[in-house]
């Protein structure tokens, strides 16, 4: 029983000290993802604006029927595409 309890604090000490193990990899991808070039054509740019978009609403919820909720979910993907544009 002791080594129960002894494995389970082991496990939830991991738990708790993962962030701190895998930070360099997380800043790794995100210094990578930051560096987004947007093509000049403007077809290739809508596109890529358009694929963009798509990969935000996708880890989203699904869309809102409600009209008021659709035009927040809007303003929010925005917003979103314009923070990952600007980064």
């Amino acid at each position: 029983m002791f080594e129960v309890v002894v494995l389970f604090v082991l496990v939830v000490a991991a738990w708790y000290a993962r962030p701190f193990f895998f930070k360099s990899k997380i800043a790794n991808q995100s210094t990578c993802s930051n560096k987004l070039k947007v093509p000049e054509d403007s077809v290739l740019r809508r596109h890529f604006l358009t694929h963009l978009q798509s990969e935000i609403e996708s880890a989203l919820f699904a869309r809102p029927t409600d009209s008021v909720l659709q035009r927040h979910y809007d303003s929010l993907v925005t917003a979103e595409l314009e923070n990952r544009l600007a980064k």
